[in-house]
Parts: structure tokens; C-alpha cells; sequence
């Protein structure tokens, strides 16, 4: 009971200290309300306004139609352009794709001669390089089956493929790039509020009225992983009601006491680790230099970003070690898929277990960071 009443105490005071730190304060508010809402409309995975030009050479009915296929919002209006201006503007940067369509393109095509299509792509734009140029192979396919089907030519398919997408049927970025902002913003927050924190004893000279208090390592470490988690936890759960579910209109599961019992596991670990960068840095600089590429390095690997399956192998199971990585794979199955405790178990524990392991490394720093000062 003594160890519970100076934990709540110190976090007392760990409140009082983020309260009167109005930059954080607004940084707090920020990334979780503002930052959501840009990161979530402005950054575009999928094909959007893609500028394309065409090199008709046929002049055919057949080319003419293509041309006319590529639609807004998917491409800007296609503009025609001559074959020897072709490596100009895309070294100018002035059309992401170029098709050239060659001469005699339809005759071929109703002689059931074989003919080819060129597609031009400046992958320096390298996501909707890729999936622009899925896109025109997809658009251009269409336009030939439909030319055939209207002079009854279509050779008739042994199979039709119908591709369903769950969960986001439309495939619009924007219910995806919300819920993993906010899963960045919360772990970065994490990590430097607590990190800091232990920094600011330090820098304060506030280290030295702890020791003198008849409190233990442990009960300052656990107080300052509650006061600023709670903090935390609760902008999370205002950023998913407000922003993602209310501003932005994404249908994401509610989730309910399983989703932010886990968020809180996850926020334990995170702020565990940053108790336990705070210990290894012995300034505020250092301590950002340190938590900065810890974090990119979890962020990048968690599945946020990519499958987690397109990592080499050992690296896949080496990343285990990180909780980011467990509460990415829980908070999509709860929040798109709807999934129970009977799905996302394995990842409330592996966060526990990293929590546990990050906790015991840092209150090991901690006691000796202690017994420096003393």
C-alpha cells in the first residue's frame, strides 16, 4: 500500500510538472489532432491526378478511345504529345507516364496480329509509378475488350477474376494513414515525455530532493510510466473519437476496454524504453539523438509502413523485440477488422513481455543513475 501511495504522489507531481510545460501541452494537442488530419489527407499511396501524355501514332478510333479512358480523379487530362518529345518531358518531370500507342495499332488488333504498347513511367515517383502503371495496364485491357466485344472479336475467357477488397472496399488512404499516425504520434510522444522527464530531474537538480525522499527507484520509475501514459492514453482515445471517427469519417471499430486496454500495455513498454534511453543520455540533446533513430528504426519496421512479410526473415523475428510491432498487427485486427481477445492475445502478451523486459533494463539504469547523483 506505502509502494501504491508514492507511486500516485510522484505521479501527482509528474501532472503538475506537464501541466505547467505548455510546449508540450501544445504538442500534445497537435500531433494528435492537427497532424492526424494532414498526414491522413495529404499524403496519397494510390494513383491521384497522375499527369499523363499520349503519342498517338495510330490516329485510330481504337487509340482515340484509349486516350479518353483515362479519367479524373485517377489522371489529369491526357495531353498529346509527338514521339521525339517523349524524353524531354520526362526529364523534365512534366508527365509521370507516357503511353505511346505505334502505328497501325487497331489494324493489327482486328488482323490478330500481335502488337505492343509502350508505357513511359518516371518512377522517381516510385509508389504511383508502381500502381499508376497497374492502373493503365488495367484501363487499356478494358478499352480492348470492349473495341472486341462491340465487333463480336473478344475471345471468350476460361476464367473472370472479381477482386473483393475487405475492410476498405473503396481503398481510400485515408483510413489507413489516420489510425497509423496516431500510432506514431503516440510512441514517439511516449518515448520522449517520459525520456524527458528523467532529463529534466537531472538538468533541475530535482534528482537530489528524490534521494533524500523515502522513495524507491522503482516508485519514481512507475509514476512517471503512469502520469504521462495516462496523459497519453487519454489524447488517443480523443484523437480516435474526434479526429479519425468524427472529422475524417473513418468507420473504425470502436474496439472498447480491449483496444485501450492494450494501447495502455503498449504505452507501458514504450515509456519503459524511454525511462530507459532517459537514463543513457545525460542531456537533452543526447537524449533526442538517441530516441530519434530508435523510434524511425521501430516505426519503419512495425508494419505500419509495409508488410512485416517483406522483411528478410531473420530481421522479421530479431524485430519481436519491439512492442511497436505487436501493437500494429493488435490495433489493425481490432480497429478494421473487429477482431475479440481471442484473435489479438498473442500480441497483448508479447507487448507485456517486451514491457516487462524494457522495465527491468531501465529500472537497472535507474538505480545506478541514482546512486551517481548520490
Amino acid at each position: 500500500m506505502r509502494w501504491l501511495l508514492n507511486v500516485y504522489w510522484l505521479g501527482r507531481k509528474e501532472f503538475a510538472s506537464l501541466a505547467r510545460d505548455t510546449v508540450m501541452l501544445f504538442l500534445i494537442v497537435y500531433v494528435f489532432s492537427v497532424a492526424v488530419y494532414v498526414v491522413a489527407k495529404g499524403v496519397q499511396t494510390d494513383v491521384k491526378n497522375a499527369s499523363i501524355a499520349i503519342v498517338d501514332e495510330d490516329r485510330s478510333l481504337l487509340s482515340r478511345q484509349i486516350a479518353d479512358a483515362f479519367l479524373q480523379p485517377y489522371f489529369k487530362e491526357a495531353v498529346t504529345i509527338r514521339r521525339d518529345a517523349i524524353d524531354t518531358v520526362m526529364d523534365r518531370g512534366l508527365h509521370t507516364f507516357v503511353v505511346d500507342i505505334p502505328p497501325d495499332f487497331e489494324a493489327d488488333i482486328l488482323a490478330g496480329r500481335e502488337t505492343s504498347l509502350q508505357i513511359n513511367v518516371d518512377a522517381t515517383a516510385m509508389t504511383q509509378a508502381g500502381n499508376g502503371s497497374t492502373y493503365i495496364y488495367e484501363i487499356v485491357t478494358q478499352e480492348l475488350t470492349n473495341f472486341l466485344n462491340e465487333r463480336e472479336l473478344a475471345a471468350i475467357l476460361p476464367v473472370d477474376v472479381v477482386v473483393r477488397a475487405w475492410f476498405n472496399p473503396n481503398l481510400d488512404p485515408v483510413w489507413f494513414n489516420s489510425v497509423m499516425q496516431i500510432i506514431q504520434n503516440l510512441t514517439i510522444l511516449s518515448i520522449v515525455l517520459v525520456g524527458a522527464a528523467v532529463i529534466r530531474e537531472r538538468e533541475h537538480g530535482t534528482v537530489e530532493h528524490l534521494l533524500v525522499m523515502p522513495v524507491r527507484p522503482s516508485e519514481i520509475a512507475f509514476a512517471k510510466v503512469w502520469a504521462n501514459g495516462s496523459a497519453i492514453l487519454f489524447a488517443t482515445f480523443l484523437s480516435l473519437l474526434l479526429m479519425v471517427r468524427g472529422v475524417l469519417g473513418v468507420p473504425v471499430q470502436s474496439g472498447g476496454a480491449l483496444f485501450f486496454a492494450g494501447a495502455a500495455i503498449y504505452i507501458f513498454a514504450i515509456t519503459s524504453l524511454g525511462i530507459l534511453l532517459g537514463t543513457i543520455a545525460r542531456s537533452m540533446p543526447q537524449f533526442g539523438l538517441l530516441a530519434m533513430p530508435t523510434f524511425v528504426i521501430m516505426n519503419m519496421l512495425s508494419g505500419a509502413m509495409t508488410p512485416p512479410e517483406g522483411m528478410p526473415e531473420p530481421l522479421f523475428y530479431a524485430m519481436h523485440v519491439s512492442p511497436t510491432l505487436h501493437f500494429v498487427a493488435f490495433a489493425q485486427a481490432i480497429l478494421y477488422r473487429g477482431a475479440g481477445i481471442a484473435t489479438v492475445w498473442p500480441q497483448i502478451v508479447g507487448m507485456a513481455a517486451t514491457g516487462i523486459f524494457f522495465m527491468a533494463l531501465a529500472l537497472a539504469r535507474f538505480r545506478a543513475m541514482l546512486a551517481t547523483q548520490g
